[in-house]
């Protein structure tokens, strides 16, 4: 397995720019005008790939009382309320990819699976609940699509077993690190996982989906080689709806994919002096000088020469103690740049 793929025409992985997925999930809340109008606005950011959650409730549940913490309705009757017609959802594919991004959507059961590859969706999201569904994710492998699997609230036995489903399905897949807490604190994020994820499974594309406030998570997960980063967007986080207060808002979304550019092109480059660099040193550097007027056969010492700025002498200031005790070869002036000719060996 590569540690870069495509989806779509968009390459992810190593030496590639983080893909930034804006998680429109469920903040529709129902409503297709509100579906529209975030897309919308995370393309006007600069956005280049929008998921939605597909949800056919009968095949994804049975009907329950169980409330999510960050919500006050079952979730039966969440995501009974959230769930599109497809229809609908053809729709915004069509919006999506009108406006040049990509389309994702994550399926809850078989029936959703089935309805996106109808789409004919270029690749699958797989939420962090369904990391340990086998059968639902060999269904979805079987498709053949490149597949980004979540693995919040799982350990690496169940990631395991999943990624011998996709390795076994021949496809290219991407794991995500997650915290299946909404909001997550801080010192729950744990980023390092995200280089044990590197390590135990060393030629698969690592990402970070994230449930924290605002952005820094993602900056720093940017910065120790994350190749995906997904966040839950809103238009606007007064709107009702259960994953609207862990919600990026559209400048914060502006300021995730500004930042993740800048953070990953500032990884790159070795440690040497850089062409930029030289102009700078010109001023920068120091140079041996004079500190006083020296005669013929003068011995050189500390209290005769120096080291002063700008670099442009000859001899610059590492050669300094070189150059102790060394006799000149003539009359040299205060505040002259001493060069080489200058000192008798």
């Amino acid at each position: 397995m590569p540690k870069s793929f495509k989806i779509c025409d968009r390459k992810i992985g190593e030496n590639c720019l983080p893909l930034v997925i804006v998680e429109i999930g469920i903040n529709h809340n129902g409503d297709f005008k509100k579906a529209k109008q975030m897309i919308s606005d995370a393309h006007k950011n600069g956005a280049e790939c929008i998921k939605f959650q597909c949800h056919i409730i009968e095949d994804e549940m049975i009907p329950n009382e169980i409330i999510p913490l960050n919500a006050n309705e079952s979730i039966w009757e969440i995501m009974k309320k959230c769930a599109f017609s497809k229809s609908q959802e053809i729709d915004l594919k069509k919006y999506t990819e009108h406006l040049g991004m990509i389309y994702l959507s994550t399926p809850f059961s078989r029936a959703a699976a089935n309805r996106l590859e109808d789409m004919d969706l270029c690749a699958y999201k797989i939420g962090s609940g369904e990391c340990n569904n086998f059968p639902l994710i060999s269904h979805i492998a079987s498709f053949g699509k490149p597949m980004i699997l979540s693995t919040g609230m799982n350990n690496m036995e169940t990631i395991s077993k999943s990624v011998k489903i996709l390795q076994k399905s021949n496809i290219d897949y991407a794991l995500m690190h997650v915290t299946s807490m909404y909001p997550t604190p801080y010192d729950q994020v744990r980023l390092n996982v995200i280089n044990e994820l590197k390590i135990k499974f060393p030629d698969t594309v690592i990402g970070l989906s994230d449930h924290s406030f605002g952005n820094y998570t993602c900056f720093a997960a940017t910065a120790i080689g994350a190749s995906i980063l997904e966040k839950h967007f809103t238009s606007d986080k007064t709107w009702p709806g259960p994953d609207i207060p862990i919600s990026i808002n559209p400048e914060e979304l502006k300021d995730l994919i500004i930042g993740s550019k800048a953070i990953f092109n500032s990884l790159k480059g070795q440690k040497n002096i850089l062409d930029g660099e030289r102009e700078t040193a010109k001023f920068a550097y120091a140079s041996v000088v004079t500190i006083n007027d020296i005669a013929k056969d003068e011995c050189f010492s500390k209290e005769n020469i120096w080291v002063k700025r700008p670099g442009t002498g000859q001899i610059r200031a590492e050669f300094f103690e070189d150059i102790l005790n060394k006799k000149s070869t003539r009359i040299i002036k205060k505040n002259e740049q001493l060069k080489w000719e200058m000192i008798n060996d």
